[in-house]
């Protein structure tokens, strides 16, 4: 989630709500998704809408067949898509994720419906135990032809279909294990949101 919802990297008050510092605590909260997204979620009701619209005689002949219960199970699923779905999409503009650190201690939680419903605490191995990481799961055919030499203007070519991964932000607990906190596209939005935790 941390590519969709992204971390402010500075505590200066242009930030407004989305950094918080109080009794020495750090609290860094995620950004929304942009406005635009809000156009795709009423784009996509609207179909599920129509789906419904579309549907709902046939859903409603399914759940008569009490006899047969592969019909009773089709049409249940069907509606229970149709009417969760949107509810689901729009879970995703309410979802929020904080991050708060003081001295050694760096608590994440996860807020659905502004309603807190996982929340984890990590001790640090030491106030400074913030690291920032290259991932990448495997690298792609482009990548690999790459190193193998490709022809100069092939391997240009092939550049733009490499796999570049991403970067993590990890801490290192009391007893000594690598948790990742957040994930980025970019580099360098980690690194001073890393500097930033670390002044705190």
């Amino acid at each position: 989630m941390g590519l969709m919802y992204i971390f402010p990297v500075t505590d200066d008050s242009s930030e407004g709500d989305r950094v918080e510092i109080k009794n020495e605590e750090l609290t860094l909260k995620t950004y929304g998704l942009p406005m635009i997204f809000w156009g795709y979620l009423a784009a996509a009701v609207s179909v599920v809408l129509i789906m419904w619209l579309a549907a709902h005689s046939v859903i409603a002949k399914l759940l008569t067949y009490t006899d047969d219960p592969s019909m009773l199970f089709l049409g249940n699923l069907v509606k229970w898509t149709l009417i969760l779905a949107p509810f689901v999409m729009l879970a995703f503009f309410f979802y929020e994720k904080t991050l708060s650190k003081k001295d050694r201690t760096v608590t994440v939680a996860h807020k659905l419906f502004f309603i807190p419903f996982l929340i984890k605490k990590y001790q640090l191995m030491d106030k400074t135990s913030v690291v920032v990481e290259h991932f990448m799961d495997s690298p792609n055919m482009a990548k690999i032809r790459a190193r193998q030499g490709l022809p100069s203007m092939e391997a240009m070519e092939m550049k733009g279909f490499e796999n570049k991964g991403y970067f993590e932000l990890n801490v290192v607990t009391a007893d000594g294990k690598s948790v990742n906190i957040d994930r980025h596209s970019r580099k360098a939005d980690l690194v001073k949101m890393k500097d930033l935790l670390l002044k705190y």
